[in-house]
């Protein structure tokens, strides 16, 4: 059953409407998780060196920040289709705050290692985000919308490398306290945000353009509950579902890694920061790795708008050709940053790596929406869980005694060009393309109605 009286186009500076309530709070809530769940990777080198981690355990620690997302986004799709975004949000963000406050009392290895596992069950926010703007906005803008929520809550990974050294100075150069209390009070801070935004999400957003799922249920509009239970099968049947697993961890995976690894990679592997005292050359180095993440602005938000433009011009499938040309030179462009042992000519070619991956993950999600419209939250959430499955396969390079970081890089960066042509496995029937051509069409012309009654 289709939801109706979704948004047609994005107005950004109009908060009165359901959709673009949903639409900013999404991606503000996914901001604040992306900053407690990557909070402590600008900070690894004071950690580092309090708890006496050895290389093997920060890459247990990688490894742990991104492996229980996996899971975690595998059920938050389908509870989403269960019980709607509002609620699912509202809980996650509760339930997830509790960890990156309490990875603040972590004495030895072991306790950090478990409460930074726990941490990434709140990167299942990304499904809920997804969610969220897949229900509210209509097809012909559908993907500049997922792609721009998305976008701007990724936005908190490089937020993050440039907030929380300067958070942790505060504490440290303000306050007077010493680098073991800086990190750990930094990190409650990042907490408190996150409770406080799930408190706002429940009053300020509903579920869908009409309603929230329990009145639109009861009303009729929406299927029963009982007949969410079959779509995670449903959606996991489907093998073009399982080719975006792969590709999104070729993108979303690689961001991931790089959101974990860019401060400390700066900081081991460039000479330029070994003169510099400790909390000078974290906010250096975290100043750097940010400009990665900070692409996120508009790089998502451009690989979703070429996605909705090729799919206006060539249907479903240009939607696909454009997701495979930008994982391939995204694959190119990390081999390249990998070969980089000078900081002037890494920084350049770190950003344009960054608009290629963040170009990728706005493209996978312009065509997951037309994957099944009846599975969208376990579609969602089977995609979205790719994208931790491969920062967690990435993270196994980094562990390794007889890899060096910049040949692991190296190694990724040819994984994700050979990645990028299981693009070409999302098909899509006749049918499918002419629903999606009509459903554009009909929106577009919602859209040119509305631009004409407002101008009148």
């Amino acid at each position: 059953m289709e939801l109706q009286n979704k948004a047609a186009r994005i107005n950004l500076f109009n908060f009165s409407t359901p959709q673009m309530r949903a639409f900013h709070m999404s991606w503000f809530a996914f901001f604040l998780c992306f900053l407690a769940w990557f909070g402590i990777a600008p900070l690894m080198k004071v950690v580092r060196e309090e708890m006496s981690l050895t290389k093997s355990q920060v890459g247990w620690c990688i490894i742990g920040s991104v492996a229980v997302t996996v899971i975690a986004r595998l059920a938050i799709g389908w509870l989403c289709d269960r019980i709607g975004p509002r609620l699912a949000y509202t809980w996650l963000l509760l339930i997830g705050s509790i960890p990156v406050m309490c990875v603040g009392f972590a004495h030895d290895y072991t306790s950090f290692l478990l409460f930074r596992v726990a941490i990434g069950a709140i990167g299942a926010s990304f499904v809920i985000t997804q969610y969220h703007t897949s229900v509210m906005f209509a097809s012909n803008c559908v993907g500049t919308a997922n792609a721009t929520s998305a976008g701007w809550g990724n936005l908190g990974g490089g937020a993050t490398q440039l907030l929380m050294p300067l958070v942790f100075g505060f504490f440290v150069t303000v306050l007077g306290v010493n680098t073991a209390v800086g990190w750990r009070t930094s990190m409650i801070v990042a907490g408190l945000l996150c409770a406080a935004t799930g408190v706002a999400y429940f009053f300020l957003t509903q579920d869908a353009p009409d309603g929230n799922f329990k009145d639109l249920r009861a009303a009729g509009l929406l299927p029963p509950k009982e007949q969410v239970n079959g779509s995670f099968m449903e959606a996991a049947r489907d093998h073009r579902v399982w080719a975006l697993f792969f590709v999104y961890g070729a993108c979303f995976g690689i961001e991931l890694t790089i959101n974990n690894v860019a401060a400390l990679y700066f900081l081991d592997y460039f000479d330029y920061f070994q003169q510099m005292d400790t909390v000078k050359a974290i906010g250096t180095a975290g100043m750097l790795a940010s400009l990665f993440g900070l692409m996120n602005i508009f790089a998502r938000t451009l690989g979703g708008a070429f996605g909705d433009a090729f799919g206006k011009r060539w249907g479903l499938s240009g939607r696909v050709k454009w997701l495979f040309f930008v994982l391939f030179c995204e694959g190119l462009c990390l081999m390249l940053f990998s070969r980089m042992g000078v900081l002037t000519l890494a920084i350049p070619t770190l950003i344009l790596f960054s608009l290629f991956v963040q170009m990728s993950e706005g493209a996978t999600f312009s065509v997951v929406p037309f994957i099944n419209k009846r599975a969208l939250g376990s579609v969602a959430g089977i995609v979205g869980a790719g994208g931790n499955a491969g920062a967690v396969a990435a993270g196994f390079l980094f562990k390794a005694e007889a890899i060096t970081w910049p040949t692991a890089l190296f190694i990724l960066g040819a994984l994700v060009t050979c990645c990028s042509f299981l693009a070409f496995a999302v098909t899509f029937s006749p049918a499918a393309e002419t629903d999606a051509r009509a459903a554009t069409e009909a929106a577009a012309a919602q859209r040119r109605s509305e631009l004409v009654a407002a101008s009148a």
